[in-house]
């Protein structure tokens, strides 16, 4: 429904060095193709088609692969392509945190409605039912929540005795922020030029009322270490997730 995808790219990948010492970790190949395309090609299946990917870190390599695509031109300041997609690389500073990027890309754009993602987060979220529980509870911000299993098995202690062992990839009801936020202009005023937007402004959003949650059920998973990249490719292998 909205127009306009804003794609968290500049970090630097601290926690999966094996493969960002080279490239910005939106970059990463899941089978021969970066998370950042696989984002991208989500919002494309909902008629997005402006894409500003806020960098930082090894911006060049961004840009490289834009470059080379065949059905992509550079043009007045973004990559076209031939599908009508546009898309704006925003360096936004090699030390910016994710407050501060959004907030410059605020300032450039001036956008009054549009989504806002992470890089290295795959997911088959639907962006239309999205935006309309967006729209539906009418506030600054919605957050899409996810449920993942836990990493590890999970202790329940009494006493100091273990009363039950819950398997590693047991549902339990805890929601965690899953990006693929749909937002609207006032969230600037909630801005910082040195906070993550997932501290400071994103508590004080919720405290005023102004953050939403829609609970997403379906394919969440993000990409931050060589096990996680392992799965996800897992996953595409066995059509988890359909590109």
């Amino acid at each position: 429904m909205f127009n306009h995808a804003v794609i968290l790219a500049g970090g630097k990948g601290t926690r999966f060095l094996e493969e960002t010492k080279f490239i910005p970790k939106p970059m990463i190949k899941a089978n021969d193709i970066p998370l950042l395309v696989y984002v991208i090609e989500h919002y494309k299946k909902f008629k997005v088609r402006n894409f500003y990917i806020l960098t930082g870190y090894k911006q060049n390599v961004i840009e490289e692969y834009f470059s080379n695509l065949e059905n992509y031109i550079y043009k007045d300041g973004s990559f076209n392509s031939s599908d009508g997609t546009k898309v704006w690389l925003v360096d936004t500073g090699l030390e910016t945190l994710t407050s501060g990027r959004l907030k410059i890309a605020m300032e450039k754009f001036k956008f009054e409605n549009f989504y806002l993602t992470y890089g290295d987060g795959i997911s088959n979220v639907d962006i239309d039912k999205l935006t309309r529980f967006h729209l539906e509870n009418n506030r600054i911000g919605t957050v899409t929540a996810v449920n993942p299993p836990p990493r590890f098995g999970l202790l329940e202690i009494k006493e100091n005795q273990v009363i039950k062992v819950r398997e590693k990839n047991e549902i339990i009801p805890t929601w965690i922020n899953g990006g693929y936020f749909v937002l609207n202009k006032d969230i600037y005023n909630y801005l910082s030029d040195h906070e993550a937007l997932e501290d400071t402004p994103m508590m004080n959003l919720s405290n005023d009322g102004q953050l939403s949650a829609y609970k997403h059920y379906g394919y969440w998973q993000c990409v931050d270490t060589i096990r996680e990249l392992e799965i996800f490719e897992g996953d595409l292998k066995n059509q988890k997730y359909i590109l």
